[in-house]
């Protein structure tokens, strides 16, 4: 297994992984797909070398995950589309994309990192705890199909 960097016919993949993960166990709707389709292309149409990235973990030459970090502004950056697939789940594999985008931001200049996630995700939400993310904001909407609790986890560094 490899980690790196994304290549452009990939952006399918992103979709497709998260739209099957979360409308499979939580049941999120097609709005999701949108949500999430219209973010990565716009973050391609953006895209800043210096500042931003989206890798994929490569399992057998097929994508098995990723993690990315979109610009917000020079001093804030996002961290965005981490999953890991099933069959790669538990590795250490998730430790080393956030070390990574991390290690990134650091490098970049960024003072803060922010993610949005859903109050469900025990496994990530224990790994940004680990990372030093704190949840700044929540706030309960009727989203994807579903009403849910979304959580801002912010990291000054």
């Amino acid at each position: 297994m490899l980690i790196r960097s994304f290549r452009p016919d990939e952006i399918n993949y992103v979709i497709e992984v998260h739209m099957d993960f979360y409308g499979t166990t939580y049941g999120f709707d097609e709005t999701f797909r949108s949500y999430v389709g219209d973010a990565i292309n716009e973050f391609l149409k953006s895209f800043d070398v210096e500042k931003e990235n989206l890798w994929i973990v490569e399992d057998g030459g097929k994508p098995a995950g990723s993690i990315a970090i979109v610009k917000v502004d020079e001093a804030t950056a996002q961290l965005r589309w981490f999953i890991l697939e099933e069959h790669v789940r538990g590795t250490g594999l998730g430790r080393a994309l956030m070390t990574i985008a991390v290690d990134f931001c650091k490098k970049n200049g960024y003072h803060q990192i922010y993610l949005w996630t859903v109050d469900q995700l025990d496994a990530a939400r224990h790994l940004y705890r680990d990372f030093g993310f704190t949840v700044t904001e929540k706030a309960e909407h009727k989203i994807w199909g579903q009403s849910l609790v979304e959580e801002r986890w912010d990291l000054l560094l």
